[in-house]
């Protein structure tokens, strides 16, 4: 990829993971600029990375033909605006992490006629482990498409939607879906130490259960059914408690859940097109 200068609106958690993840693939953090109104967060990514850092967001988009917009949602606008003049007078490329944010909103915001990428990268971005849905407007070219990719390939798997409404679905499953599962293994972890385990063996064996079950379903490459069918021995442990999750509509609820998530994440859309 091109080594165009990029720009970091934002310097929050995900934009640090995403910066780290390009200085591990050899981005040459001078082309790099991050702005933050906290200068303890920038000075920790100037010493971490050796990358340009400015309490000014124009400063920074001044620089760049590439701005990354890694501010929270309910300040999405006033940001927007304020970087409005300096985008499309560089014709720059906008990516979007803020959640919920429809990109026809963030083009009347920007200005209108501006390319951008809205994406979804979830918590597991701060290890390298995200799975990234991203959505490109009519505008976004196909360099620009693959810049934005190798930008989110830097700390995770990343699969392009062929709808934005698909958004809200990527949100309900890989946005939230970590939570589902922190309260899976959280539940597991409680419940073996109520059995006699204590809690640090409870805990250690509860992740690990659950990334090996992960991993062993990744590189398998053996479907996720036919993997859970291989370890419920009929008349075994596995089989009785299978037996209880179905009884009490383990599989409605997870669905009820998701669903719950994915109209909330419409919603949302339409109160910032209400705004």
């Amino acid at each position: 990829m091109e080594t165009t200068e990029i720009a970091f609106i934002g310097a929050g958690n995900m934009a640090t993971s995403l910066i780290g993840g390009l200085i591990t693939d050899n981005y040459p953090p001078q082309k790099i600029w991050a702005s933050n109104i906290r200068e303890e967060k920038l000075e920790i990514l100037a010493s971490n990375y050796h990358i340009n850092t400015t309490t000014d967001n124009k400063e920074a988009a001044n620089q760049a033909k590439i701005v990354v917009l890694c501010v929270k949602p309910q300040v999405l606008a006033e940001v927007s605006q304020e970087l409005a003049d300096i985008v499309q007078l560089r014709q720059s490329l906008v990516i979007s992490i803020s959640a919920g944010v429809p990109t026809d909103v963030l083009s009347k915001w920007l200005g209108n006629n501006v390319p951008i990428v809205r994406c979804m990268p979830n918590p597991p971005a701060l290890v390298g482990a995200a799975a990234t849905g991203l959505y490109a407007n009519k505008l976004v070219d196909r360099q620009q498409k693959d810049i934005a990719e190798h930008l989110l390939r830097a700390v995770g798997i990343t699969e392009w939607l062929d709808t934005e409404e698909q958004m809200d679905v990527i949100t309900a499953l890989s946005g939230s879906g970590p939570a589902y599962f922190f309260l899976m293994i959280e539940t597991l972890q409680r419940e073996a130490e109520g059995l006699g385990l204590s809690p640090d063996v409870a805990k250690l064996f509860s992740i690990q259960t659950a990334l090996g079950a992960a991993k062993l379903l990744l590189e398998s490459g053996t479907d996720v059914e036919i993997l859970r069918e291989r370890v419920t021995s009929p008349g075994g442990t596995t089989e009785a408690a299978i037996n209880l999750l179905e009884r009490d509509n383990f599989c409605n609820i997870v669905a009820n859940a998701m669903k719950a998530a994915d109209e909330r994440a419409r919603e949302i859309a339409e109160l910032f097109r209400g705004n």
